[in-house]
């Protein structure tokens, strides 16, 4: 699963700015629900969340199932897989235009100017966040080919417990009781996947590669959290300016990188020489082989216009929430469309990652709750 790029940032309604969601940030004026000033704003603004999490949560369900269909069809270029992951980011422009359309019309003059913004060193972390990207849509198109999509969807899960331990350590933010709380139950919840024998599934997989495919699922969502954690510091003290259109710039431009190393790794690997056999080979025919590769890159650009979407309107974190949310519902479309072998160790383990999601989102809603408290309590002493 490649994971769109969910900047751990916040965006105040007001001034279109990103704040890094941070303990500094809930301690100041960062709030989640940006406030309406009218009824017809307020409707509006809840649809635009409701679209937005039904094209993340539609879309990052499509892809993983489209992925798991191309393997299952007769496909097996791991580089392929990745590539497809991100190519799609052109549909990133549009959304883009848009902003700037709209932007451009209601700019007013600020009294701050923007900072400069050393060209080579962006360019630079673009380059080394693209790579990573790559590396880490590799490690899930492997585990993808080698564990059945319902496992491979709740080790997704545990992406939130390292996303939590990365932010703590590079971000500054707070262990709270809930978080950990969040975290051991993932962690739990990935554990007991690893250790199950059934969960292999009725697959011809071996149970080393289903190990392998375990190992590299669970590195891929500790990687993304990663990178999901060196943005943010990205954004605190190399861009500092962070705009909506700044953060669509990351999203593209990393995407770029990754999607020309998959075509270097396509190519060098030499699996681009087996493209065309595998085509001829598909077991839905070529139309089909075409038709699952380009609705796959489609629906990972939809999740990722999604995840950006609710960055804008709410936070960063809630997107991150709400990415994860979609991982436990996966398991039951595998079980529909492939067949996938639901036994008790996986619904204990889909139960927990539930638990651990409600327990992280809890975490959210009372940050969230705090914030809007204290920025009213400021301006009533202003």
């Amino acid at each position: 699963m490649s994971n769109p790029c969910r900047v751990s940032l916040c965006i105040t309604e007001e001034e279109d700015e990103v704040q890094p969601y941070s303990s500094k940030a809930a301690t100041s004026s960062t709030h989640e629900v940006p406030i309406q000033n009218s009824p017809v704003k307020s409707w509006q603004w809840w649809l635009m969340v409701g679209v937005n999490m039904f094209f993340l949560i539609a879309g990052q369900t499509a892809s993983t199932l489209l992925g798991r269909f191309y393997y299952n069809q007769g496909g097996n270029s791991k580089w392929m897989s990745t590539f497809v992951q991100t190519a799609g980011f052109p549909v990133l422009f549009i959304a883009l235009f848009l902003f700037r359309s709209k932007t451009s019309s209601t700019q007013t003059v600020t009294s701050s100017p923007a900072p400069t913004i050393s060209i080579p060193k962006i360019t630079l972390i673009y380059v080394v966040l693209g790579l990573i990207i790559a590396a880490d849509d590799l490690m899930y198109s492997y585990g993808l080919l080698y564990l059945p999509v319902s496992t491979y969807s709740l080790i997704c899960a545990s992406q939130l417990a390292f996303n939590a331990v990365f932010s703590y350590f590079l971000n500054a933010q707070k262990f709270t009781p809930l978080i950990f709380n969040s975290v051991v139950l993932l962690t739990f919840s990935a554990s007991l996947l690893g250790v199950d024998e059934d969960s292999q599934g009725t697959t011809s997989i071996s149970h080393g590669k289903y190990i392998l495919g375990f190992l590299l699922t669970l590195g891929a969502s500790a990687t993304y959290s990663l990178i999901l954690s060196l943005m943010q510091v990205t954004f605190e003290k190399v861009i500092k300016r962070e705009t909506f259109s700044v953060v669509l710039n990351m999203q593209i431009y990393t995407a770029l990188v990754a999607t020309l190393a998959s075509l270097v790794g396509l190519f060098a690997s030499g699996e681009w020489m087996t493209l065309q056999g595998e085509m001829h080979a598909f077991q839905s025919g070529k139309l089909s082989y075409v038709m699952t590769l380009l609705w796959t890159a489609i629906s990972w650009q939809v999740a990722s216009v999604g995840v950006v979407g609710l960055i804008f309107v709410v936070s960063s974190l809630f997107s991150n929430v709400i990415s994860t949310l979609a991982l436990p519902i996966i398991p039951v479309f595998a079980v529909i469309f492939f067949h996938d072998k639901m036994d008790g160790v996986k619904i204990i383990a889909m139960l927990m990652a539930i638990w651990g999601f409600m327990s992280y989102g809890h975490q959210l809603y009372v940050d969230g709750k705090k914030g809007r408290k204290t920025t009213v309590n400021v301006e009533e002493t202003s």
